[in-house]
């Protein structure tokens, strides 16, 4: 696969009747839209690189509007339909990192669901009648903050 780079005027005239945010809002209350063509560039960044999105390069709209829309195209089979116009045969290679990275981002929200559904153990405390005793000092254990005297 080739290094990254983001998609010429041609590629865009391709693939631009495919997004829809490019279509007109009924309503023009709100935040404007970021620009779709450097969300999109953002979106192939991530993808191309496999680096998380808050790593993605300053040159793009914000991570979370990036990752909003890359959601949204993926789950309604835009991302598909337009990496297939932008790389033919390739884009399964790409679609493939794709999908395992869906996969893993649902796998990690599975297993937080998980976790908060786990019963939640009380951390011991302690009471006058445990046979340990105490330190004298929080410090008495060896930590790397124990000043030495």
């Amino acid at each position: 696969m080739n290094p990254h780079r983001d998609i010429n005027d041609e590629e865009w005239q391709r693939i631009a009747p495919l997004l829809p945010e490019l279509r007109p809002r009924s309503e023009l209350r709100g935040r404007p839209l970021a620009n779709t063509r450097s969300v999109l560039n953002g979106v192939l960044w991530v993808m191309y690189s496999g680096a998380t999105w808050s790593a993605m390069p300053r040159r793009y709209p914000s991570y979370q509007t990036c990752h909003r829309r890359f959601k949204a195209w993926y789950e309604s089979g835009v991302l598909k339909r337009v990496m297939e116009q932008l790389f033919g045969a390739a884009s399964e290679e790409l679609c493939a990192l794709m999908e395992a990275r869906m996969r893993s981002h649902v796998n990690a929200e599975q297993k937080s669901v998980e976790a908060e559904k786990a019963p939640v153990v009380a951390p011991a405390v302690y009471s006058p009648a445990s046979p340990q005793p105490l330190p004298s000092s929080p410090f008495a254990f060896n930590s790397p903050f124990k000043h030495a005297a």
